[in-house]
């Protein structure tokens, strides 16, 4: 597929391998794909393979985007990016929002459905925010299986998510669908104790695991 990640942070780049790897067609949209500095950086860390464009062609030229921008800017930036370039994708949207002082920014309504109600057109699937960046296109790097989430109300959308996400090593029986885009609260507001293990174990290199009672 042709995926746009717009977002050319530790999680855009993660991905852009993970799926170049498998064989995708992957471009990396940034606000700043002219900067010298940037570009020195982003082929250090992911090669000369994977384009760097502005967010408008990143969007214009794929199947599928993927949201991995602060959570705090999206928006903003999908809305520059002009909401008819976006109608009818799937939206990945991997984005959590933090305030200054480490609380969320979306309290009340998660960004996943600030997203979807912004641009009622786009099918947006929360997904990939519950995890770390290595995580995310390595599942088997921690100690047993883990769980990973899918919220959004297209069932296509989410089958495509899903796809793209075995791509990247998970199997199908780590993917659990939550239901709707309102269930992408839960997805975000679990960053807050994503954060306090992490703290607590000295790593983010760590998954989580449903189990459920016999």
């Amino acid at each position: 597929m042709r995926i746009g990640i717009l977002g050319t942070g530790n999680v855009g780049r993660a991905l852009a391998m993970g799926w170049t790897r498998a064989g995708h067609d992957v471009v990396l949209g940034s606000r700043r794909p002219d900067d010298a500095q940037l570009r020195s950086e982003l082929t250090s860390a992911v090669g000369d393979d994977i384009p760097v464009v502005d967010a408008a062609a990143a969007v214009a030229g794929a199947e599928v985007v993927v949201n991995a921008t602060p959570g705090t800017a999206s928006v903003a930036l999908l809305a520059e990016v002009d909401a008819p370039a976006l109608d009818g994708k799937v939206l990945i949207d991997v984005a959590v929002g933090f305030g200054e002082d480490g609380s969320l920014s979306h309290p009340l309504e998660s960004l996943g459905e600030e997203i979807q109600r912004t641009f009622p057109d786009v099918r947006v699937v929360k997904t990939l925010c519950t995890v770390d960046a290595r995580l995310m296109v390595a599942p088997d790097s921690v100690e047993g299986p883990s769980t990973l989430f899918l919220s959004g109300e297209d069932a296509e959308a989410k089958a495509t998510a899903g796809a793209l996400l075995h791509d990247l090593g998970w199997p199908s029986d780590s993917l659990l669908d939550l239901g709707g885009i309102t269930t992408a609260r839960g997805q975000e507001h679990y960053s807050l104790l994503f954060m306090g293990i992490a703290e607590a174990l000295g790593s983010y290199g760590f998954g989580v695991r449903v189990v459920p009672q016999v």
